[in-house]
């Protein structure tokens, strides 16, 4: 994949759009406190800590308090930056959950704008049920806040006095519904078109790879095609020119003609060496001939921009017959996209090497940083590559599945 499409493909990642989300607000936060120092009328920081601030008697126009907001919202913007990387986005940390809170306790305080980008954040970070109740915790956070510590704007524009607790309550509740409920649905819809994503990589990725080794396994097919019909047919020809020379030259020295009969050892001669080039040229045809295993995992590699695979390949391990290296790609297909699409790895390592160098096995393993599972079950991936390396006398093993999974293929390199 090329410098420009790398570049698509980043800028089409969530992790960079809510960046740039992030980027831009806390800019116009900075232009707006900025503004505010100047001396103009704003209200660039309306949270939690504005709230209490006033309950001391302060002025939130304070060049301290508007320092301390601005400070805020800069550990904010890095947090938010540091979780919201796109490896974070397809293997989320174990600690998901806690750092999403402690940027929304960090959002709360400064303004109440920045919750609803949160609310998308967790709706990519975690799961959907807790992703879920995080924004209706949000809901529940804003109406209390309504009532506890209300904002400026708030308590010029929102509260009522001439409604009902409980009606100012209830249009606030829905209010909140709408805007939390928009963000988390957002969240999960750039969370479910990654996933999508990732799954188109990994089979355009995987269809390519196999076009590539088809493509090898055909060019294999008509060297070898060519290599037996030189042999065949040249070297029958060559063959039976030599006999024929021998029989002449015998006939020549029977009836007692020097001169010919050392024109046809010499011809003879030719076409004995002519044939020896020939068998020799045959034989270092089928010797050279390997499948070029290595490119069509390269393909299979660079078609998926959304996660690091990196290949440690051995070439002595490379000389390798199509069968065999046809069933090693499509094992090392399954493990990949299984890895990408299913347990959101954002870096695999696919290693080939010779179990011994003058001996008959490869050994291929792949290991991905993915979920994994703690209760391994074989589905049809696991057995489709148990089948393909049994067909060929060799051997396919689990060696890890939590956390990610080390799949490791033993096969005859001559099968």
């Amino acid at each position: 994949m090329d410098p420009l499409d790398r570049l698509l493909a980043r800028i089409a990642q969530p992790a960079f759009v809510l960046r740039i989300a992030a980027l831009a607000i806390c800019l116009l936060e900075l232009g707006s406190a900025v503004w505010g120092l100047m001396g103009n009328a704003t209200e660039p920081y309306d949270g939690v800590l504005a709230s209490l601030y006033r309950r001391t008697g302060g002025d939130t126009h304070d060049a301290p308090f508007v320092l301390t907001c601005l400070a805020l919202v800069m550990l904010f913007a890095w947090h938010f930056w540091r979780l919201a990387r796109q490896q974070h986005l397809d293997l989320p940390p174990a600690d998901a959950l806690a750092r999403v809170l402690l940027l929304n306790v960090l959002a709360l305080l400064v303004t109440p704008g920045l919750p609803f980008l949160v609310t998308v954040l967790a709706a990519l970070l975690l799961n959907v049920r807790r992703a879920f109740n995080f924004a209706l915790a949000q809901v529940v956070i804003s109406v209390a806040l309504y009532w506890l510590l209300p904002s400026e704007a708030q308590r010029l524009e929102q509260l009522q006095p001439d409604l009902p607790w409980w009606l100012n309550s209830l249009g606030l509740s829905m209010s909140m519904v709408a805007l939390h409920g928009m963000a988390f649905g957002l969240g999960r819809l750039a969370a479910a078109e990654a996933e999508r994503r990732r799954w188109f990589q990994a089979m355009l990725a995987e269809k390519e790879s196999g076009e590539r080794l088809q493509i090898e396994q055909l060019r294999y097919a008509e060297r070898l095609h060519m290599a037996r019909e030189l042999h065949d047919v040249m070297g029958h020809h060559l063959t039976a020119l030599n006999l024929h020379l021998q029989l002449s030259e015998a006939l020549l020295r029977r009836h007692d003609e020097p001169g010919a009969a050392q024109a046809v050892e010499k011809a003879k001669l030719g076409a004995a060496g002519l044939l020896a080039e020939v068998r020799a040229a045959v034989s270092r045809e089928r010797e050279s001939q390997r499948i070029n295993l290595e490119a069509a995992l390269r393909t299979l590699a660079d078609g998926i921009a959304s996660t690091q695979i990196e290949l440690a390949l051995d070439p002595v391990a490379q000389d390798l017959t199509p069968r065999c290296a046809h069933a090693l790609l499509r094992c090392v297909q399954e493990a990949v996209t299984n890895a990408v699409r299913h347990a959101g790895a954002t870096r695999v390592r696919v290693s080939l090497e010779a179990v011994d160098e003058s001996g008959p096995q490869v050994r291929v393993r792949v290991d991905d940083n993915g979920r994994g599972t703690r209760k391994l079950r074989e589905g049809n991936g696991l057995k489709g590559m148990q089948e393909r390396m049994a067909e060929l006398g060799g051997t396919m093993q689990v060696l890890r599945h939590h956390p990610g999974f080390l799949i490791e293929l033993n096969c005859p390199r001559r099968a």
